[in-house]
């Protein structure tokens, strides 16, 4: 058994403490996470613990050879007694850069050392006759350039130029696209490499011949490193203007924060590895200890911009060992990063998978492997020792605070039918403005160019296209503010809450007038029915039930008609029933006033006057209707005044004059009813109605007169409901004053509906201060008068 080994070369020196690679450390804080996450795996390598010696290249060819032969020189690690020999170097994990890897190939091929590589994608590593013992857990470059070139067909570019780096990496990929990009009917107007050590004068000349090109779609196939020193010579030539199509190298780098980084790369598309999720991960790279080995120890000064050693100068920060990584928003703690991790996770675990074929005495090779991750991903290497290619497509989008954000497009499988191996998201975005949301126009900026703008809202009744639309009267924008729609339409109808209230109390109200109807014609014949003038009676009975029903006019969708019979019936009856209650009243007065000797009155206000007198009350309403409805009738009226989002229906008056008329002439004559009422109120009880008949004037007035100002405020349909609410309420309080008390007396009391019993409460005074030996009620026919003895 091997205890874990960990080696590092040195500490980097302070001087260079600014060129400290977080995602290197991170690489290798990945491996050391997958070792451990295997070690306390008891299903893999049961027993046997990995060990392992990382070494650091310090970007060096030569330096990079040095670390490969240390461990082949050193005498194997024996880290306690129960190990009775040497335990070997069983394989090789590394390097991340094509001319690297096969430098760091080339030592350890002659002693068949299996080496897997996780970022090394150069096409020539594939060729097995060179590098034998050569594996990779990412795809070739071979896969990738076809992928570009498809890429570059997708959006229909056939005129492109490529920019490389000059060693076998940049060659080799170019040289495959441009295989690829024949095969595509796709052109190449130039070709440039950047070379090693490459001068200003040398950039200027080559990025003015990229600026002069017609082709203003480039292919960028470059290092990391390379591309962001080219980039910052793009800055300083301004080299806007065009599209950038990136390899995976430097499509996922992260930058500074630059504005002018976007300016010429914004909207760059190309391809990245498959990003994962890989569980514990995170946690474990944030539980870094400062004081494990000097890389941790460089890494948490270079994160926090402080100093773990207590004698450095006072002038520097000093560290707690304390700081929350959690807190920190870099390479390292990017969990959305983790593709080139993953790689090396997969490369870890393929050792370890073919070592654990060893101890179980299989004899599959480290080429043949075949299984899968505890995340779900597929692992195994082709003939050439290469993994299954997949690729995702990566738009270079501008986030908060000046960040670039990499957004994933699409994907790119090799394995699907040919035409469907790309599969894009969403079109990839280069806006200077994101196009105006709905309901906002679009206003230009000044000084700016065209692209460029502000997005001002529209009124709520408008709609945004190029600019604000207002919508006809008759419609509203919809949600998404791109279309006018028809607003809804709102009346009191018979269908809501409300409407099939009224509709009941009016019901209610006619069926109760029907009641009494049928109670006084049954008793037509007893002293309280005739005694109170029954023929008016039957025709005030009427009249109230017409004035129940009327109300139901006012419900439903308005129509000419309806709006016509609505405000006349309603005028018409109310006239006939307060001509009613008015004769009634004179009856009952004129009556006590023929007790005067020698008074005749009475022959003046006979049967027929009365009738005459309710007709003619009741034509002059008429005559108001008539001309109301020639001159300028009602009729349907949409109202946009009060809502903006629907349409309130309602009657428009025609003539507010014709209007106030009607209620004027019910007014006046319920007010001479009322004044008369009042007069004959101290008459005789069982002989006059008058201070019933004031109660119920005085209740009809109070509900009028406070009737007109909420009639004026009240809004849209609730106009409609205090209307009728008017009607109902003076209705029921005519109907229960008047009638309520002679029903109460024939249903309950029976026996004071008789003669004898209203003879017998006579006072002994008349009302003229007359003196009177006896007074006798004759009735002749519905005619009520009195004769004196």
């Amino acid at each position: 058994m091997k205890k874990n080994l960990e080696y590092s070369a040195g500490t980097v020196s302070k001087m260079y403490r600014f060129l400290f690679n977080e995602r290197e450390f991170q690489n290798a804080k990945t491996m050391i996470f997958a070792i451990e996450e295997i070690n306390n795996n008891s299903n893999l390598l049961p027993g046997v613990s990995l060990g392992y010696k990382m070494y650091d290249a310090c970007t060096s060819i030569h330096l990079s050879i040095k670390r490969a032969l240390a461990p082949l020189n050193e005498p194997g690690e024996q880290p306690n007694q129960t190990c009775s020999r040497i335990t070997p170097l069983h394989a090789v994990i590394g390097m991340s850069s094509t001319s690297y890897t096969q430098a760091v190939a080339s030592v350890f091929q002659p002693f068949q050392i299996p080496q897997i590589s996780y970022f090394s994608t150069c096409g020539c590593l594939s060729d097995k006759t060179k590098y034998p013992t050569l594996l990779r857990t990412v795809s070739s470059d071979f896969h990738q350039s076809r992928a570009l070139a498809q890429l570059v067909k997708y959006f229909g570019w056939n005129w492109v130029g490529t920019v490389r780096t000059d060693n076998d990496y940049g060659n080799d990929g170019v040289a495959a696209f441009a295989q690829a990009a024949q095969e595509e009917g796709i052109c190449i107007e130039y070709s440039v490499a950047i070379t090693n050590g490459m001068t200003r004068q040398n950039y200027i000349k080559l990025i003015t011949l990229i600026k002069q090109a017609s082709a203003k779609v480039v292919l960028a196939f470059l290092p990391a490193v390379d591309m962001k020193a080219f980039l910052d010579q793009l800055v300083l030539e301004n080299a806007t203007g065009l599209q950038w199509v990136g390899n995976l190298s430097w499509m996922t780098k992260r930058l500074p924060v630059n504005i002018e980084y976007f300016k010429i790369l914004g909207g760059a598309i190309g391809m990245a590895l498959p990003n994962a999720i890989i569980p514990g991960l995170r946690e474990y790279l944030l539980n870094v200890n400062p004081y494990r080995d000097a890389y941790s120890k460089e890494f948490w000064e270079t994160t926090f911009a402080c100093s773990l050693n207590t004698t450095d100068s006072l002038k520097v920060n000093k560290c707690t060992g304390s700081e929350n990584l959690r807190n920190v928003n870099s390479e390292y703690t990017d969990e959305k990063e983790f593709r080139v991790p993953n790689c090396i996770y997969k490369a870890v675990y393929a050792v370890a998978h073919a070592l654990h074929n060893l101890y179980t005495c299989k004899t599959d090779a480290i080429s043949f492997l075949n299984f899968t991750t505890m995340y779900g991903d597929h692992v195994y290497f082709d003939v050439n020792g290469d993994p299954e290619p997949r690729y995702e497509i990566i738009n270079w989008q501008q986030g908060e605070g000046g960040l670039i954000k990499y957004v994933t497009v699409g994907t790119y499988d090799p394995s699907s039918p040919q035409g469907q191996q790309i599969k894009m998201n969403n079109v990839p975005k280069s806006v200077c403005t994101e196009s105006c949301v709905p309901g906002t126009r679009k206003a230009a900026r000044k000084g700016q160019p065209v692209c460029c703008f502000d997005c001002i809202p529209c009124a709520e009744d408008e709609i945004n296209a190029l600019y604000c639309l207002p919508c006809p009267p008759d419609y509203k924008p919809n949600d998404q503010r791109n279309k006018c729609i028809l607003k809804d339409i709102e009346f009191l109808s018979f269908g809501e809450i409300m409407g099939s209230l009224l509709v009941v109390i009016s019901l209610f109200g006619a069926c109760i007038t029907m009641f009494i109807i049928l109670v006084f014609f049954y008793y037509r014949d007893t002293p309280v029915v005739r005694a109170n003038n029954s023929e008016i009676s039957f025709l005030l009975l009427f009249s109230l039930s017409l004035c129940f029903l009327c109300s139901l006019t006012f419900i439903g969708q308005p129509s000419d008609w309806s709006c016509m019979l609505r405000h006349t019936a309603f005028g018409i009856t109310f006239a006939l029933c307060i001509s009613c209650i008015l004769a009634k009243t004179i009856v009952v007065l004129m009556a006590f006033r023929a007790t005067l000797p020698g008074n005749n009155i009475m022959k003046w206000f006979g049967p027929s006057q009365q009738r005459l007198s309710v007709a003619s009350f009741t034509l002059m309403q008429v005559l108001i209707c008539l001309l109301w409805l020639i001159l300028s009738p009602p009729f349907p009226y949409k109202n946009f005044k009060y809502y903006k989002e629907r349409i309130i229906l309602e009657c428009d008056l025609g003539s507010s004059v014709a209007f106030y008329s009607v209620l004027g002439y019910i007014g006046f004559l319920s007010a001479i009813c009322f004044i008369l009422a009042f007069l004959a109120r101290n008459l005789p009880d069982n002989f006059n109605e008058a201070k019933f008949i004031t109660f119920s004037m005085l209740i009809f007035c109070a509900v009028w007169i406070s009737f007109i100002p909420a009639y004026i405020s009240s809004p849209g349909k609730y106009t409609v409901a205090v209307e009728i609410f008017a009607i109902l309420a003076s209705s029921f309080g005519l109907l229960f004053c008047i009638f309520a008390p002679k029903c109460y007396v024939i249903i309950f009391k029976p026996y004071k509906n008789t003669k004898k019993h209203l003879m017998g409460k006579m006072p002994s005074k008349s009302l003229v201060d007359v003196s009177m030996s006896a007074t006798n009620l004759v009735s002749n026919g519905n005619n009520v008068y009195f004769s004196v003895t």
